[in-house]
C-alpha cells in the first residue's frame, strides 16, 4: 500500500488532465493507422508502490518512458501490451491487425515508438493549454521487457519515490484493439501538475 495519499479533488484532477490529453493523443494515433476509430477513456486513478506497477501484465510489457524538458519536470511511463503493440504495428505498415502474436521486432517497436512519439507530442500541447505554460518532451524512448525485470523498469525513474500515480485507459482500435493501457507518474509528478492545473482555472 502506498504510504502517500490523495484527495478524491486531486484523484479528480489528475483524471481530467489525463482523459484530456489522451483524447488529443488518440487522434494522432487515428492519424497513423488510417483514420481508424480510436478511444482512449474512462481513466481510473489509483495510489500503488512502485513495486505494485507490473502487477496486471503476465510475462513481457512494453514501456514508453517519457521526459519532460519544458513546462514540468520529471518523467512518466506508458506500458503496453504486448498484443496490443503487433496489432497497432501492423495497422501503421498498412495491415489489418489481424496478425499472429508472437516475440515483438524490431521493426515492430520501432514503428510503436513512433506512434508513441506522435501521440505523447499531442499530449504535451494539450497539457500547455491545461497548465498554461509551455510543455515539452524528449522523443519518449520504447523498451519490450519481461515483467520479472523490475530492476529493470525501476531505473527509468531518476526520482527514489516509492509512491506513483497509476491511470488506466480503456484502448480501443477500431474492431481490432479492445484493451488497456496503464499511465504513470510518480506522486510529485502528478501533484505538481495538479497545482498548476487548480492556478490555472
Amino acid at each position: 500500500m502506498a504510504e502517500h495519499n490523495l484527495s478524491s479533488k486531486q484523484t479528480d484532477t489528475i483524471g481530467e488532465i489525463a482523459n484530456i490529453s489522451m483524447g488529443s493523443s488518440a487522434t494522432s494515433l487515428s492519424a497513423l493507422l488510417g483514420n481508424r476509430k480510436v478511444d482512449i477513456t474512462t481513466p481510473t486513478v489509483n495510489l500503488i508502490r512502485k513495486s505494485e506497477s507490473l502487477d496486471d501484465f503476465k510475462d513481457v510489457c512494453v514501456l514508453v518512458h517519457i521526459n519532460y524538458i519544458k513546462g514540468l519536470s520529471g518523467s512518466n511511463v506508458l506500458i503496453l501490451k504486448p498484443e496490443d503493440v503487433i496489432k497497432i504495428a501492423d495497422l501503421m505498415m498498412g495491415g489489418e491487425g489481424n496478425v499472429a502474436v508472437g516475440e515483438i521486432s524490431e521493426l515492430q517497436l520501432s514503428a510503436v515508438s513512433e506512434a508513441m512519439n506522435q501521440m505523447m507530442g499531442s499530449a504535451a500541447t494539450s497539457m500547455s493549454q491545461l497548465l498554461g505554460r509551455d510543455v515539452d518532451i524528449t522523443p519518449p524512448k520504447t523498451d519490450n521487457i519481461d515483467v520479472e525485470s523490475v530492476k529493470i523498469f525501476e531505473n527509468l525513474f531518476t526520482s527514489n519515490e516509492i509512491d506513483f500515480v497509476k491511470i488506466t485507459f480503456k484502448l480501443k482500435v477500431g474492431d481490432v484493439i479492445d484493451s488497456t493501457m496503464v499511465q504513470l507518474y510518480p506522486i510529485t509528478f502528478a501533484t505538481e501538475m495538479v497545482n498548476l492545473f487548480e492556478k490555472n482555472e
